[in-house]
């Protein structure tokens, strides 16, 4: 088997093309969620507790060998973190409400009564054990 034949082969099961399709939309979706976070949602708090930018809160810790300021940017961490937490919220509810659209699958289905020779059999076996 040939190189290109195997690897269109593997290129072309289900599973690839299903990742890929996630990858796409997730990397998209990650895009929208920080957008609501960072243009929404940030300058909101950051209003509510005063008119502080999350971005621009740091530390200093000196300066640099070459005169240049050393921060140490919390505030950037923080909103990434938050970030995250609103984007596994926003998947978490976004799944379960595909779960829910799922159909239930319907219940075994009992097994068939046996025939009618076979219970009397039974019930004349029955009797005669007792008898």
């Amino acid at each position: 088997m040939s190189i290109v034949k195997e690897f269109r082969e593997f290129a072309m099961r289900g599973n690839v093309i299903d990742l890929a399709v996630g990858v796409v939309i997730g990397a998209a979706f990650g895009k929208i969620v920080s957008s609501l976070v960072g243009d929404i949602v940030m300058p909101l708090l950051g209003k509510a507790v005063g008119g502080v930018s999350f971005n621009e809160l740091g530390t200093s810790l000196g300066t640099a060998p070459d005169g240049s300021e050393v921060v140490l940017k919390w505030g950037a961490f923080a909103q990434t973190i938050f970030d995250f937490t609103v984007i596994a919220l926003a998947l978490f509810l976004a799944i379960k409400a595909i779960n829910r659209m799922k159909r239930p699958e319907a219940p075994p289905a009992a097994p068939p009564a046996p025939p009618r020779n076979e219970v009397l059999l039974e019930e004349i076996r029955d009797l005669l054990k007792k008898g």
